[in-house]
């Protein structure tokens, strides 16, 4: 028990020396090992190290109708260009990059992984140590493809220079003008994987036609094609033709024929058999017949007034010329001869 005791006396005198501050009973500095303490005893673990000056970046994908979206790939760039990581979104559209460098880093979507979906753009992201950053990413629906027609309404024919606007909702979206082939095309945004409706309404006609004033609606689908088409009517003009005389059960007066109507007045009127109406042919002209038992006015009618007035003429003749001769008898006839 005595040896004991004397082993174990400095051990508990030198710690009574450190709590009062006394070092007559301290051990001697030549005992201890002047050796410099290993850098593995007093530096941390190198894995703690790494987790305390690094970050990550933690991506969220949707789509516009709050759908996340499974099988994005994504790619991430260091500052000099270097692939740091790559991945895909999980089934709850989440992928996460972790153990980065802090710096800022170039994110690029390579694919949506949807055949409806649009990528979105390459954006800069700063990586701070110790920190996952958060990213929501929305990924736009692809594009509708209109193909815009302006035709004849009567012929069908397309027609150019039909300019029209395309919108949704108080919006105007697209404007189009169609070119020398009667067509244009463009591409509409669509917000909703069921389709978004649009309208659109005609702001100039092409040359000789009509405004169409009303307003068209359609639908049209992510990735799909649409085809819109509006139509014109021609303009009126005055230079038509004047509309030909069609025949009518009135009846229609007559030229006179020569010596009716002797001393004035006015034509008879004919009668109103159709035999006599003017009718109408295939090309709308209209023409009079000739009543049907008298001849056509040739004169024929004033003949009698001729031969009376040629009679008189020739007996007066004969008249004027024995009178003629009877005074030159006369005249040579001897004085006492009778």
């Amino acid at each position: 028990m005595r040896i004991r005791f004397a082993r174990t006396l400095p051990v508990a005198v030198a710690v009574a020396a450190t709590v009062t501050g006394s070092l007559s009973w301290a051990p001697t500095a030549s005992a201890q090992s002047t050796d410099p303490t290993p850098p593995e005893s007093t530096s941390p673990a190198p894995r703690n190290a790494g987790e305390s000056e690094t970050g990550g970046v933690a991506i969220l994908k949707k789509d516009p109708g709050g759908d996340v979206l499974a099988g994005a790939s994504f790619a991430l760039f260091d500052s000099a260009g270097k692939e740091a990581a790559s991945g895909k979104t999980d089934a709850q559209g989440k992928l996460a990059f972790q153990d980065l460098a802090p710096g800022v880093y170039r994110l690029k979507e390579i694919s949506s992984g949807s055949n409806l979906h649009d990528t979105v753009d390459d954006q800069d992201v700063i990586v701070t140590p110790g920190t996952d950053t958060p990213l929501t990413l929305v990924d736009p629906f692809k594009d509708a493809s209109v193909l815009l027609k302006a035709k004849d309404d009567k012929t069908g024919r397309l027609l150019a220079g039909s300019t029209v606007n395309i919108g949704s909702g108080d919006k105007t979206l697209l404007t189009l003008t169609t070119g020398s082939d009667g067509t244009a095309t463009g591409k509409l945004p669509i917000n909703s994987r069921t389709g978004t409706d649009f309208w659109v309404k005609q702001m100039k006609a092409p040359s000789g036609y009509t405004l169409y004033k009303s307003s068209k609606t359609f639908t049209a689908a992510p990735d799909a094609p649409v085809i819109v088409t509006v139509t014109n009517a021609k303009t009126a003009t005055d230079s038509s033709p004047a509309p030909t005389e069609k025949a009518t059960d009135q009846p229609t007066s007559t030229a006179t024929t020569q010596g009716d109507n002797v001393g004035g007045g006015t034509a008879d009127s004919p009668t109103s058999d159709t035999s006599s109406s003017p009718t109408a042919d295939a090309s709308g002209d209209t023409t009079s017949k000739t009543p049907v038992g008298s001849l056509a006015h040739t004169g024929a009618e004033a003949s009698p007034w001729l031969v009376g007035g040629a009679g008189l003429l020739v007996a007066s003749g004969i008249g004027i010329l024995l009178t003629a001769r009877a005074r030159r008898s006369d005249e040579n006839t001897p004085p006492g001869e009778d």
